[in-house]
């Protein structure tokens, strides 16, 4: 079974349109880091593995501090508004975590070039000001090659404390400090935690993700939305920004204690990302999503795809029931009771607005046509 329909072009609105595609959608269908440091922070829990939360309605407070040469500055008007900044938290005598979010930053700095310093700013604040002088904060720097754009701060314990409070990473103890980076965009008052120890590369992507400014509200942004769901590896992603936009997908319902349709859909799946190759991870991605969210772990929804040699650029996605929920009631694949679930290809190019359905279980050399057919629309129709 095939159904088609143009959703949105790019050329002119689809308002309309993003109206039947949500008619045509409801059709009925036959890592921790190894060190004990890594412990919870006391304000804001951080994610029991390696990940990224977004942050609403952070307060930075202007507290007085001192940099590593000594000059007294305040926290949020000299170093913090109108910019982009990467923060870390860290202290001198720390032999665990510290030195390697150190060298990351070194790292950072580096992939960051003629940046730091100017679009982004990076920012160390010790978390045992007692001990942490300015000297001793310049020495530390020193060994991983701080340059201009990376600033060391310290100061009165009070205030640091105020300041670490606000920002969500105080502990009582500094050796249960979290290996966090908090990650802010003044102006758009955007902000995000991650991993302190992610590889740099990772850490710089997600700073070029807040620096930018917010995308357009399109038809299908508004449609779909940025409901979060976590992949297999323990990632969080947004359905339109992280997924859909300007992509080619084709999507699943599935869910991994399935003994029927499932391992047939993921066959098929499996068989197109062979069809596309390189294509898929670029401008294609494949796209199951449970509908037993509540048992499907990414632990499980990572070992259920590798059963099926899935490569880069085919997600599989679980996450809160209510997200989840949100999430295949937008692609119309919503069911109560998961072994009800339709055994159906929702296949969809973002860039043109076509989108169709396939029989999941029909022989995959029927669909591959279908597949091409929207992978290779040129929207001129």
């Amino acid at each position: 079974m095939i159904a088609t329909m143009k959703t949105m072009k790019t050329t002119r609105t689809a308002l309309p349109a993003l109206a039947v595609l949500s008619l045509l959608l409801s059709l009925p269908a036959g890592a921790q880091d190894g060190h004990e440091h890594h412990h919870a922070m006391a304000a804001a829990p951080a994610p029991a593995k390696p990940g990224v939360q977004a942050v609403d309605g952070l307060n930075v407070p202007d507290v007085p501090v001192v940099d590593q040469d000594g000059r007294p500055l305040h926290f949020y008007s000299d170093l913090v508004k109108g910019r982009v900044v990467a923060v870390n938290f860290v202290f001198t005598t720390c032999t665990t975590i510290c030195p390697p979010m150190g060298a990351n930053f070194a790292k950072l700095q580096k992939i960051l070039g003629a940046r730091a310093g100017h679009d982004v700013h990076l920012i160390s604040v010790s978390v045992d000001p007692a001990t942490d002088t300015p000297e001793r904060m310049k020495a530390w720097s020193q060994k991983f090659g701080a340059g201009p754009g990376w600033t060391l701060v310290t100061g009165d314990r009070g205030e640091i404390t105020r300041l670490l409070k606000a920002l969500g990473v105080y502990t009582p103890s500094i050796a249960d400090h979290s290996p966090l980076v908090l990650l802010g965009n003044d102006a758009s008052h955007r902000w995000t935690r991650a991993y302190g120890l992610a590889a740099p590369a990772r850490i710089a992507e997600l700073i070029d993700q807040i620096a930018a400014p917010p995308a357009a509200e399109t038809p299908a942004r508004k449609y779909f939305g940025d409901i979060k769901l976590v992949n297999q590896d323990g990632r969080e992603m947004r359905l339109y920004t992280d997924l859909l936009e300007g992509k080619t997908v084709v999507i699943n319902p599935m869910f991994t204690a399935c003994t029927g349709a499932c391992p047939v859909m993921s066959g098929t799946l499996a068989k197109i990302q062979e069809h596309l190759g390189d294509r898929v991870g670029k401008d294609v991605r494949l796209i199951s999503i449970s509908v037993d969210p509540v048992h499907d772990t990414p632990a499980k929804m990572r070992e259920y795809a590798t059963r099926f040699h899935a490569k880069p650029g085919w997600y599989f996605l679980t996450g809160s029931k209510e997200n989840v929920e949100a999430a295949l009631r937008k692609l119309g694949q919503w069911v109560d009771e998961p072994s009800n679930h339709q055994s159906l290809l929702l296949i969809g190019n973002d860039r043109t607005g076509l989108w169709k359905k396939a029989f999941a279980l029909s022989p995959v050399e029927q669909i591959l046509p279908v597949v091409d057919s929207v992978v290779d629309d040129k929207g001129e129709g």
